[in-house]
């Protein structure tokens, strides 16, 4: 029995190191079998510490009072095995939720990314679809005459320097 919960240790131990290191969904299924193993392990022996117990205190007529020595040495061991498994239980329990904040911060650094890259190319988007609707007759009027290439490169300009002033903005408050 030690050497099993030596081994489960070992392998909760393994877990936890790739959790830090790269976790990844084969990580997540081996702390779920993890967590299996300690809960099996502790459906087996709860019960029997229960007996145990009765076997080493109650006096029973088959069980000679001297031998209740040897059940109460036996219901020890198998009490300092419940405490380990509780133990191990733990830690795969902590090897989750370690997995789980590990995978959720990830997720919000690729959703950070994703929102500055949105909220920088909005205003591009906007201001393409604005003067985009033809309100100064077609494009090619428009770039024919000096107003209309003024226009248009002041909206050029404005749509570089507006996600770059955001960039600058965000980074000055250290969000970038």
């Amino acid at each position: 029995m030690e050497h099993s919960s030596a081994a489960l240790d070992e392998e909760i131990d393994r877990a936890e190191d790739e959790v830090f290191d790269r976790p990844t969904a084969a990580t997540l299924s081996r702390i779920f079998t993890l967590k299996r193993a300690t809960l099996h392990l502790r459906r087996i022996l709860s019960p029997q510490r229960e007996v145990l117990n009765r076997l080493a205190r109650d006096d029973y007529a088959v069980i000679d009072a001297r031998d209740r020595v040897y059940f109460r040495d036996i219901y020890d061991h198998l009490v300092r095995m419940v405490d380990i498994n509780e133990s191990l239980r733990e830690q795969a329990a902590g090897a989750l939720d370690t997995y789980l904040s590990a995978t959720a911060n990830r997720t919000n650094e690729i959703m950070k990314v994703l929102t500055m890259v949105n909220v920088l190319f909005l205003p591009i988007s906007f201001l393409a679809g604005f003067f985009g609707m033809n309100f100064f007759g077609p494009s090619i009027e428009v770039t024919a005459s000096p107003v209309g290439r003024i226009l248009v490169g002041g909206v050029a300009a404005l749509m570089a320097a507006t996600p770059a002033a955001m960039y600058l903005w965000m980074r000055r408050r250290r969000w970038v």
